[in-house]
């Protein structure tokens, strides 16, 4: 599989997932930093997508796909952006949930404590 690093996208406020090769030019996050334990309104998010959806960093805490998503060779599946897919990014409690404007739906647990990602692309 040919990786591509290096590539972004600017979003208003936005983390990345990451599940491979160091982050392309990650867009920042403008939303202040807050406890995954209380609610929170959804937030433009760019969820990193280059190898596939595994996992979220959002609000300094580690997330880990429900249901992880690839196209079976380390790609992000038909009809997501790669490397990123812009979206929205609501955060309720240990669990986080993207969703964009094509339909798509992402649903993240938090690993409480994680100071890393579980992932890296080869």
């Amino acid at each position: 599989m040919a990786t591509r690093c290096g590539r972004g996208i600017a979003a208003a406020a936005a983390l990345a997932v990451l599940t491979g090769c160091a982050l392309p030019a990650a867009p920042q996050n403008s939303v202040p930093a807050s406890s995954t334990t209380s609610a929170a309104s959804g937030v433009p998010f760019a969820l990193f997508t280059h190898c596939g959806i595994y996992e979220a960093q959002v609000q300094g805490s580690f997330f880990v796909a429900d249901e992880p998503l690839d196209d079976g060779h380390g790609n992000p599946p038909t009809g997501w952006g790669n490397p990123y897919q812009p979206g929205i990014m609501t955060v309720e409690g240990q669990r986080a949930v993207f969703h964009d404007d094509s339909g798509h739906t992402v649903t993240f647990h938090e690993r409480a404590g994680a100071t890393g990602f579980l992932r890296t692309c080869s």
